[in-house]
């Protein structure tokens, strides 16, 4: 049973299929993918090295910018993640 789906070859995240603990791992590719916090179940992983302001990618086109750098096996979500789409509330 597969773990993890990518949506589009120029992804550079997964979704997770189940829920994951921390320190679990999933191969992808051939490349072993452990994962640095747990994740549930529909969230997203980076499966690539994911540096600050470089785009995250889902079904092949850009869903937001990297707010920090983000490794292998970690949670992409807001915490990381400053989306393309919606104006910042920031002031």
């Amino acid at each position: 049973m597969k773990n993890s789906i990518r949506l589009h070859s120029d992804d550079n995240i997964v979704i997770a299929l189940k829920d994951f603990e921390k320190g679990s791992c999933f191969e992808f590719n051939a490349e072993k993918i452990v994962l640095q916090e747990s994740i549930s179940f529909g969230h997203k992983i980076a499966i690539v090295p994911i540096y600050r302001h470089s785009k995250i990618l889902k079904y092949g086109l850009s869903i937001g910018s990297a707010t920090q750098d983000i490794l292998p096996g970690a949670h992409v979500h807001s915490h990381n993640l400053k989306t393309d789409y919606v104006a910042s509330q920031e002031k």
